[in-house]
């Protein structure tokens, strides 16, 4: 695969252990930090199957789920961020798919730092160079971030040890 070809196959490629994105493997599919950082810890939830585009095509019992593992993605992203990120404020969830045509949840740290005019309001609202711009891209410098999320599911998940994402052995 080459080197971004990941991102036109997010989900497949996390099946494959080939999506760099990906943190840490749930029941309902994969928690994976989000392409750009402009505001700290933001992650995704994807389904584990690339065939399910909303909640409602699942099962009641993948349904369920698909927002526990919601819920324990925005638990540990607000756990890392609180303890990593100066003036972080919340966690907001979202299930839109209005882009993405899988199923995916979207979970947002958010800050005081924010700009007074932005912080009230949903993320999408950010002007549109700011999920471009290079200083926002994922990268190493966010590596302790996405160790601590990392960390934080496993605690939640009651495992002290580490699950590796796919193909890590």
């Amino acid at each position: 695969m080459t080197v971004g070809a990941w991102r036109d196959d997010r989900i497949g490629s996390a099946l494959r252990g080939e999506n760099p994105a990906v943190m840490r493997r749930l029941e309902s599919g994969f928690a994976v930090i989000g392409d750009v950082q402009f505001l700290p810890g933001y992650s995704v939830l994807l389904t584990g199957d690339p065939a399910v585009q909303r909640l409602s095509e699942l099962p009641r019992s993948g349904r369920l789920a698909f927002l526990a593992d919601m819920d324990r993605l925005g638990e540990a992203v607000e756990l890392a961020c609180r303890r990593l990120e100066p003036g972080f404020r919340r966690v907001n969830l979202e299930i839109l798919g209005n882009t993405d045509g899988f199923l995916h949840a979207h979970v947002w740290p958010r800050y005081d730092w924010e700009p007074a005019q932005l912080v009230r309001l949903p993320v999408w609202l950010y002007p549109r160079a700011m999920w471009s711009e290079e200083r926002y891209a994922l990268g190493a410098r966010h590596e302790p971030l996405r160790a601590a999320i990392g960390e934080e599911l496993d605690r939640l998940s009651g495992r002290g040890v580490p699950t590796a994402p796919p193909g890590d052995g």
